[in-house]
């Protein structure tokens, strides 16, 4: 008996997901690609600013300790 409770239930929950996701406002194929773009252009610029800021802390940090880079 608890087997078929067990499968009611997610019917249950797949028909009320489906009921959900028919109220979401879905983005347009040009936001999505606008948003996209950003993305990638601050992943871009972040990648850059964390390289400068780890190559000019390990010149200071091998300075200090006499390594050689």
């Amino acid at each position: 008996m608890k087997i078929k409770e067990y499968i009611n239930s997610i019917i249950k929950f797949v028909k009320e997901s489906y009921v959900e996701l028919k109220k979401v406002t879905w983005l347009s194929r040009k936001e999505v690609v606008a948003s996209s773009i950003v993305v990638v252009i601050l992943i871009i610029i972040m990648s850059i600013y964390i390289g400068i800021i780890d190559f000019i802390l390990s010149r200071i940090v091998s300075f200090f300790v006499g390594g050689r880079i």
